[in-house]
């Protein structure tokens, strides 16, 4: 067997002066994936917490959307994962064999834990609206009814009390465990960026800084996906009433959007800062501190990697949606920008600490490149490229427009106290 074949990281990998010859870009981007998934879930959560736990009330509507598409989120908080194991069938084993003081085995188990948490506190807020279907589809003939009406005798677990003290403690429920998700669901994230800077042989990696910096991004893109993909919903909802004839309620519609919108930006806004404030402290620290491997994390930063550091995330991904969101008059068509210039910022700082962390050689002579496979020509190479990035990042709608079959994530009338 070729052994250009079996090893992982050759295929991307392009290596520049003194390189060791077992060094490679073994991370690639499904791990750039990873934290990135992984933020977005832990983003929505927060959102939709700020209804559940500090009662936002002008947010609920928005923080309820959240709140599903955070399971929505969930499962694929882990596929990069799978796709990046050479032997995904063993990911189970960490779960069966706990190791309590293994990373690994902390990720998974507080990875059960949340996802226990978001489906416990959705079915507290969605309760009442399981029975009421249950009721309207008891006596619906056709077969598409019939397995609704399975689907949601499943769902009710036999409780069928909606009476104003059922529902007052299913609001009391759902409240105390969205407080609970708070701290879980930063945890999940957080793990991500201890993994990183805890890390000492890795100069760009290790600092103290990382998990708070990975939480707060984590807020940031995750508020952002919310946002924007209820504001694409809102707008399509909006234009096929239009064009129905619906001008009036289309334009409701909108106005109602745009009051939730600005409330929701003025809170990622202020996350958002947070972030940025800490980036800009952790880069001053690195460069006080300065270690012995400075020189050359300093040469991939300032160097190598400035266009990705200074241009993309700093600039295009910070500074421009900052200044789109604090500016007056602020649109929808704005908004929409700004929301997905900050996801592509969390992104690019992702892909610089996953990517650019791996950019030095141990050997402090050299550096390697990454080139991102395009046009698969293996399963390997379709994993660890753009399709397997694009699957992943495409799986969460597919699951949201399932979910939403059956917990409809846009009902106003669903949750109240």
């Amino acid at each position: 067997m070729n052994h250009d074949t079996i090893v992982h990281g050759v295929e991307w990998t392009v290596k520049e002066l003194f390189v060791y010859p077992n060094e490679f870009i073994y991370w690639s981007i499904q791990i750039v994936m990873y934290p990135y998934m992984t933020g977005l879930v832990a983003g929505a959560f927060v959102l939709s917490s700020l209804y559940h736990v500090f009662g936002q009330k002008d947010l609920k509507e928005i923080a309820q959307f959240s709140l599903v598409f955070s399971l929505a989120l969930l499962p694929v908080a882990a596929l990069p994962l799978l796709l990046h194991l050479q032997q995904p069938l063993r990911a189970i084993e960490p779960l069966l064999t706990p190791h309590f003081t293994s990373a690994i085995a902390a990720f998974g188990i507080v990875f059960t834990v949340y996802g226990l948490i978001v489906v416990s506190e959705i079915w507290f807020v969605y309760r009442e609206y399981f029975v009421h279907q249950l009721e309207t589809l008891r006596d619906a003939p056709g077969f598409w009814n019939a397995q609704r009406r399975i689907a949601y005798k499943a769902l009710t677990v036999g409780a069928h009390d909606v009476s104003e003290e059922a529902l007052r403690v299913d609001h009391k429920a759902a409240k105390i465990l969205a407080a609970i998700g708070i701290p879980v669901a930063c945890f999940l994230h957080g793990y991500a960026g201890f993994i990183f800077g805890s890390v000492k042989a890795n100069a760009l990696w290790m600092s103290p800084l990382m998990p708070v910096i990975f939480i707060m991004s984590a807020v940031v893109s995750g508020i952002a996906l919310c946002m924007l993909t209820y504001i694409v919903i809102m707008e399509w909802q909006a234009f096929r009433q239009r064009r129905h004839g619906g001008t009036e309620a289309a334009g409701e519609l909108k106005g109602a959007e745009k009051e939730i919108i600005s409330k929701a930006a003025r809170y990622l806004l202020g996350f958002l800062i947070a972030a940025i404030s800490l980036e800009l402290l952790d880069l001053i620290f690195r460069g006080y501190t300065a270690m012995k491997s400075w020189d050359i994390l300093r040469s991939v930063m300032y160097g190598k990697d400035f266009v990705n550091i200074f241009v993309l995330q700093y600039t295009l991904g910070n500074l421009v949606p900052f200044v789109l969101l604090v500016l007056p008059g602020r649109t929808i068509r704005r908004t929409v920008i700004a929301l997905l210039l900050v996801l592509f910022g969390v992104f690019m700082m992702r892909w610089n600490v996953v990517i650019g962390g791996q950019a030095f050689s141990l050997s402090f002579s050299g550096y390697m490149h990454y080139h991102i496979p395009v046009i698969p020509h293996s399963v390997e190479t379709f994993k660890e490229g753009v399709f397997g990035a694009l699957t992943v990042i495409g799986t969460p709608f597919v699951l949201f427009w399932l979910i939403n079959k059956f917990v409809p994530s846009l009902r106003s009338d669903i949750g109240e106290a």
